[in-house]
């Protein structure tokens, strides 16, 4: 049984959790980028090893399962390909979504309410998934006024998952936002300003991270739509932005002593990372 504490902002919740199913991108990716061959760069040793040298079966699954795609996105393939933005990997939200219906089967039997009350006990890891939708393109060259009108899409996109999730049996979620964008080395680098007044006190760039701020705004609004919507579900908030943001403000307080930029993944995040609402 998989157990995992969920600190609360007002109460710790002790959580127990049969399975877990990982939806998203590089920052969930165990392994799917390698398995697909999208990038040469991540099959050198030790990548591609379990820690124990297992080959997983398919018990192992009954413990869950990750389809998270390094490079993925929120929104289809086609979406992108319309307004001529280049892609490295078609496996979206939706893509992944997919795989999940044809694993399910082989858990649990879908012809009756097995289905049901295994996902009763499972928990649903639902992204980061959505920063690269604006990724490729801000890389890409488009201006941010184009982009911004990309938010509700992908906002959308993850509400229609974890709506169909939820039809499957799915009944506790974990939805973390975006990061602070405008903190990160890539684009501090292709946005460099020289203007003070365009960065904050932490050598940030203001309007790249108020754009995170517009998507985690209008996600968390999402979510409280869901909420209302599925009262029985529960729907946590992961606050990746602010607990970024911590160390990007205090770095020598939390034992960072190099300014070289650090992958998020690698963070341990603060206590308070997570929301929790039901």
């Amino acid at each position: 049984m998989v157990c995992i504490l969920l600190f609360a902002i007002a109460n710790p919740v002790l959580g127990y959790y049969k399975s877990i199913f990982s939806f998203g991108d590089s920052l969930a990716d165990t392994g799917n980028a390698l398995y697909s061959k999208l990038d040469k760069n991540v099959g050198n040793f030790p990548y591609g090893e379990t820690y124990f040298y297992r080959v997983y079966s398919s018990k192992d699954l009954q413990q869950g399962a990750n389809f998270a795609v390094g490079g993925a996105t929120a929104l289809d393939a086609s979406f992108f390909e319309e307004r001529k933005i280049v892609l490295p990997t078609n496996y979206s939200l939706g893509v992944q979504l997919e795989w999940f219906k044809q694993l399910l089967p082989s858990l649990c039997n879908p012809s009756s309410n097995d289905c049901h009350e295994y996902l009763k006990t499972s928990l649903i890891l639902m992204g980061e998934i959505g920063g690269n939708d604006y990724n490729h393109p801000f890389f890409q060259g488009r201006d941010v006024e184009e982009i911004l009108t990309f938010v509700p899409e992908i906002i959308n996109a993850i509400s229609f998952a974890i709506k169909a999730l939820i039809k499957e049996g799915a009944v506790t979620f974990m939805v973390p936002g975006n990061f602070p964008i405008g903190c990160s080395a890539k684009y501090l680098t292709l946005f460099k300003s020289p203007n003070k007044e365009d960065y904050d006190g932490s050598g940030c760039l203001k309007w790249l991270n108020e754009f995170s701020v517009y998507h985690n705004k209008f996600l968390q609004k999402e979510l409280d739509v869901l909420r209302e919507e599925y009262p029985s579900v529960k729907i946590i908030y992961a606050d990746y932005y602010n607990a970024a943001m911590k160390f990007y403000k205090s770095p020598k307080t939390l034992g960072i002593y190099v300014s070289s930029f650090f992958h998020p993944v690698a963070l341990c995040l603060p206590t308070n990372v997570i929301q929790h609402s039901s």
